[in-house]
């Protein structure tokens, strides 16, 4: 059994409890949060003990393995800790919050040989690792466009926006990555931001945006976003070659279909939230991640699909921001 400690406690941390105690190799060992209650009450929920401090919870002899979902700015330095410590460590996204730090932090890894592994959790869904699958095999034939289709049900608290680094890192930083799974390092980015939300017009982000990404073969990825969608958590994938589409379409709770005098075809609303619509999606990641350390290999999607994601969040922001097409 791997012994796992997670660092934060909060509702990101509360899906990774989930699947490490429901996973067969894994077992959670210690949970850290600065907020004593907060932490105290994930660690009962799963039978783990809990500490305010996460240097305490990497030094932990108890632990084996540590997965980072705490707030974006710790992340760099508590991937150097984990490094320096010879613990395999799962960091949810972004890596961190500028450049500087990742190249920074990438100086102070040589030499460690870490095992760190990105939470880019959308490369697990079920049924876009199906499609990525499939295009791998020429299902598709060549790419020549890809959709991404990402729409949340409602807008986070004022406040988390004030401190997320903005849509782009915060939410696109997913589709970002999932653009590069199937098109690989993207040459050209042309962002458009939204300020359509009364309730989030004096927060300085987008509350949704249109991206374009080109790679140095002229396929393109064309991003959708917004902070809210009346019809629930829209998440959809389409990838489009000269032999064929592959797409995957939102998932509901049942695939019951009514029709009467007032509805037809009606079906039940999209999973509300991503805790249910990526459950699984969570699930395979843990398992690549343990099997990545039972391997002695190196888990996958890495820093480096870390790096690339943010830098293309801070491309997207600039060429928001100016009107202007950023080439990498």
């Amino acid at each position: 059994m791997i012994k796992i400690g997670i660092i934060g406690a909060g509702r990101i941390a509360q899906v990774h409890a989930r699947s490490v105690s429901a996973h067969s190799n894994a077992t959670l060992s210690v949970v850290s949060d600065p907020v004593e209650q907060a932490a105290s009450a994930l660690a009962r929920a799963n039978g783990a003990r809990w500490t305010l401090s996460a240097d305490d919870l990497i030094a932990d002899p108890e632990v084996d393995a540590v997965i980072i979902c705490s707030p974006t700015p710790f992340h760099a330095e508590q991937v150097l800790a984990c490094a320096k410590a010879g613990k395999p460590v799962l960091c949810e996204k972004p890596i961190a919050m500028d450049m500087d730090t990742v190249d920074q932090l990438e100086k102070d890894l040589e030499g460690l040989n870490p095992t760190v592994m990105m939470g880019f959790n959308r490369r697990f869904d079920p049924s876009f690792a199906k499609i990525h699958s499939l295009a791998d095999e020429g299902a598709a034939g060549k790419i020549e466009q890809v959709t991404i289709i990402s729409r949340d049900p409602a807008a986070p608290p004022v406040e988390y926006i004030a401190t997320s680094g903005g849509i782009f890192k915060d939410m696109t930083i997913h589709d970002f990555d999932t653009a590069r799974f199937f098109l690989g390092d993207i040459k050209t980015v042309v962002a458009i931001g939204q300020n359509l939300d009364p309730a989030l017009k004096d927060t300085g982000d987008f509350d949704g945006a249109v991206i374009t990404l080109t790679n140095a073969e002229g396929a393109t990825a064309t991003i959708t976003n917004s902070r809210h969608c009346a019809s629930g958590y829209d998440q959809r994938l389409e990838v489009f070659g000269d032999r064929a589409t592959l797409s995957a379409d939102n998932i509901r709770p049942t695939t019951v279909r009514i029709s009467n005098g007032t509805v037809t075809d009606g079906q039940d609303p999209y999973l509300d939230f991503f805790l249910a619509r990526y459950e699984a999606a969570y699930s395979v990641e843990l398992d690549e991640f343990l099997s990545a350390i039972d391997e002695g290999r190196m888990p996958s999607p890495s820093i480096e699909d870390g790096r690339k994601a943010l830098e293309l969040a801070e491309a997207a922001e600039k060429s928001a921001r100016t009107g202007s097409i950023v080439t990498l």
